[in-house]
């Protein structure tokens, strides 16, 4: 069944990036430069939120349509290793989504293992609806995710997209604990807009969003990343990745800022970061 991603973060997430490294001893000179491994490390971060993200959205929407037929081949968003359990408490639904323990991979070939619980009101006639949900036991590509996450779904015309469309607004606080136990948290607020195939609930494929907003990523060491999205950050589904294919976003640590452009709209996890006024080409699956 067709999800309506938020596709975050993003970003959107919001979506947003330590240690030593032969980038810092090559490309800076100050203890307050950005790396790319910390940028690197950040759009990590990133990928999680998004994917966690689209899979709340994905419950939402199938909860919505139950009862429709759909026009076509309905293509699930999550794999079939994944258990859902769905009630209605007190005209709250509730779906647990259980990845196991040995773990799920995605389309996007991200793993997933544990479980996320997602809830929402059962009136879907009304124009705004929050979705919500916690963590447990979670893991995303082996970090573990902690806290919770609201997001305000509507539908409405906007700057970005003149016919009426879903609009989500989601709060970010979590905690991400890396494989190598070094703990990070992020908090920050994304808008994502699915401005293509919102009319096609059974086929998440063809979703095309964008994300705006901004957040602050704090590393174990005490460094602090304010993360700004410049130019929206354009998601398409059929590329199965949790990576922006377009637009630009703004890091900044003390008083260094680095430029991320993820590019003109190609399926690839490349981007051009700039610093300094240098530009280099870094890879995110790193």
């Amino acid at each position: 069944m067709k999800t309506k991603f938020l596709s975050i973060g993003a970003c959107i997430a919001l979506t947003f990036f330590a240690g030593c490294n032969s980038d810092e001893n090559t490309n800076n000179t100050t203890p307050t430069a950005i790396s790319n491994d910390e940028i690197i490390t950040n759009s990590k971060i990133d990928a999680s939120i998004e994917d966690v993200t689209n899979i709340a959205e994905y419950q939402f929407t199938a909860q919505q349509n139950i009862n429709n037929k759909p026009d076509g081949t309905i293509k699930n968003f999550l794999p079939g290793c994944a258990a859902v359990t769905t009630v209605l408490t007190n005209n709250t639904w509730t779906s647990t989504v259980d990845f196991g323990t040995e773990g799920c991979t995605l389309e996007n070939g991200n793993s997933v293992r544990g479980k996320m619980v997602i809830s929402f009101s059962n009136d879907f006639s009304s124009s705004t609806q929050t979705i919500s949900y916690t963590f447990e036991g979670f893991y995303h590509n082996g970090r573990k995710l902690q806290g919770s996450k609201s997001i305000v779904r509507t539908r409405k015309a906007t700057n970005l997209q003149s016919e009426i469309h879903p609009v989500l607004t989601a709060a970010i606080d979590m905690t991400i604990t890396f494989e190598d136990g070094k703990v990070y948290t992020r908090k920050g607020t994304l808008v994502k807009e699915t401005i293509a195939g919102y009319d096609t609930w059974f086929n998440w494929e063809d979703n095309v969003t964008v994300v705006t907003g901004s957040g602050t990523t704090t590393f174990p060491n005490g460094a602090t990343f304010s993360t700004e999205i410049t130019t929206p950050l354009e998601f398409n589904a059929t590329c199965k990745q949790p990576f922006a294919l377009k637009g630009t976003l703004s890091i900044t640590k003390n008083e260094t800022i680095a430029l991320v452009d993820y590019g003109n709209g190609d399926c690839n996890t490349l981007v051009n970061v700039t610093k300094d006024g240098v530009t280099v080409e870094i890879d995110l699956k790193k």
